[in-house]
């Protein structure tokens, strides 16, 4: 993209766009979260105002660096996008919001009994009783009766507490008991994310939930001697109240992410891995049938279950890499300095006149090359691969939280990637075995770089296709969201 010279007004403009407003705009769907909104593509990012956090990845800041981040963009096509583009349409600037001190920690008062929870938890999400007796006896579930507002009726809901290694209530999670209607669930205000929903066992297992009723379904599923194992909901899906299981139980070894089997939660469990790896601790993902553990506890009732949905990238991730694992075999590598420059020239400027079919060729015509150099290079060092092998491996190598943003500035960081690889390939000397394999490494990972663009495309087409299908046939009786 040329140059764009921005006025320090168009800058702060762009810096006070409301990100709610923007991402509405753009199609995004938005969870109510307390104060700020929670996005249903990613649950680890809340907005609020002009300003974003990303709890997975522990940052955040405000709409220029959010646009970037999360559509891949560059500073230029940030401030343009939020700026309206050419046609000069500012998006709502958002309020300031006002310095208010952060409030204390409370509990929502108490109900005098659990008559709705336990009909709600019982009766409609069908959790064992005594699964529900023992988290109930310890105080880490009630009902709660609100004052009621304008003329209402008080309000009851189920509150799942959080406490600490003291025994200390210091985080509440409100869900309305009701599927009827708005429903509602929301972090009480003032709680530390650390000490969400859990239940600290003797074993090395800790399992991870999204939501207190997806953990409560499991027990109800899986009953066995479930006490001994360590359990928390992370009631979002920021790492904190599982980072804190983790550092106050040494003993805990190896963690079953236990999230739901839908997009956001499939990227959600590849983030918590890498986290969890980087920790040194063993992580497994444990998929339920269905979209979560309620739905597979209702199925198990003969009712009616929201079915999984699997994340589209990792449908279409197969065909792709078998098409560059077949194209690799045919590969001529005698003009690969040349050829992968100009595959990615003819990409960005394909893209750029809109044949999205001739820019995926591209991609995947430079991922065989890099594949084929790759192989070569393992073939040298005495470790050869089947061409079936390399191409599972590609797929293996490209999981969906990774594969993210736009796919028009990714030229540019695929030009200086591959700079990097000829250099070290072109190095004088004879490379010894280590050499080689750490050469093969870098050509596998260009590899990568360049099949993630046709995984995603295709993914995105998949995802519009459905949507229209959506629109254009009869809609079914909607459900509620589920805990």
């Amino acid at each position: 993209m040329p140059y764009i010279h921005f006025t320090e007004e168009q800058k702060l403009r762009a810096s006070s766009v409301d990100l709610v407003a923007f991402l509405r705009s753009q199609g995004e769907k938005l969870i109510p979260s307390g104060p700020e909104y929670r996005m249903t593509s990613d649950h680890s990012i809340t907005v609020r105002g002009n300003e974003w956090y990303d709890h997975a990845a522990e940052r955040g800041g405000g709409p220029i660096s959010f646009v970037q981040n999360f559509y891949g963009l560059s500073y230029p096509e940030a401030v343009t996008r939020l700026l309206g583009g050419e046609q000069g349409v500012v998006y709502q600037t958002a309020k300031k919001p006002k310095e208010e001190p952060k409030k204390a920690f409370v509990l929502p008062p108490a109900n005098r009994d659990m008559r709705r929870v336990y009909a709600y938890l019982l009766k409609k999400r069908f959790i064992d009783r005594e699964v529900l007796n023992t988290f109930a006896r310890a105080g880490l579930i009630y009902e709660s009766c609100e004052p009621a507002k304008n003329g209402q009726r008080e309000y009851h809901n189920a509150v799942f507490v959080g406490k600490d290694e003291h025994g200390v209530a210091r985080h509440a999670h409100k869900r309305s008991v009701t599927d009827y209607g708005k429903t509602f669930r929301i972090n009480v205000e003032g709680c530390d994310p650390r000490y969400s929903f859990h239940h600290v066992g003797t074993s090395d297992q800790l399992y991870v939930f999204e939501a207190p009723i997806d953990l409560l379904s499991f027990l109800t599923l899986y009953p066995d001697e479930w006490a001994a194992n360590s359990y928390v909901a992370l009631c979002g899906v920021g790492v904190q109240a599982m980072l804190w299981m983790l550092e106050q139980n040494p003993r805990l070894k190896t963690v079953f992410l236990c999230l739901d089997h839908d997009p956001a939660g499939i990227e959600a469990a590849g983030k918590l891995s890498e986290v969890l790896e980087a920790k040194g601790c063993h992580a497994e993902r444990l998929l339920p049938v269905n979209k979560d553990w309620n739905e597979d506890l209702k199925a198990a009732h003969g009712m009616e279950a929201q079915p999984a949905e699997e994340h589209p990238q990792l449908l279409v991730a197969p065909d792709v890499c078998g098409r560059i694992g077949a194209l690799s075999q045919s590969a001529v590598l005698e003009r690969i300095g040349i050829a992968l420059p100009n595959l990615v020239e003819q990409y960005r400027s394909h893209l750029h006149w809109g044949r999205f079919d001739k820019a995926m060729d591209c991609a995947e015509q430079a991922s065989a090359l890099a594949l084929a150099a790759c192989g070569r290079e393992l073939r040298q060092a005495g470790h050869p691969f089947a061409c079936g092998d390399l191409a599972e491996e590609l797929r293996r190598r490209i999981p969906p939280h990774k594969n993210r943003g736009s796919l028009s500035t990714r030229h540019s960081e695929l030009a200086m990637e591959i700079q990097s690889v000829l250099a070290l390939d072109g190095s004088e000397g004879v490379r010894n075995t280590e050499e080689k394999l750490r050469l093969a490494y870098r050509w596998m990972e260009l590899a990568v770089s360049f099949a993630k663009i046709p995984v995603k495309y295709e993914a995105d087409e998949r995802k519009q296709q459905q949507k229209q299908q959506q629109v254009h046939s009869p809609e079914p009786q909607m459900r509620m969201e589920m805990g």
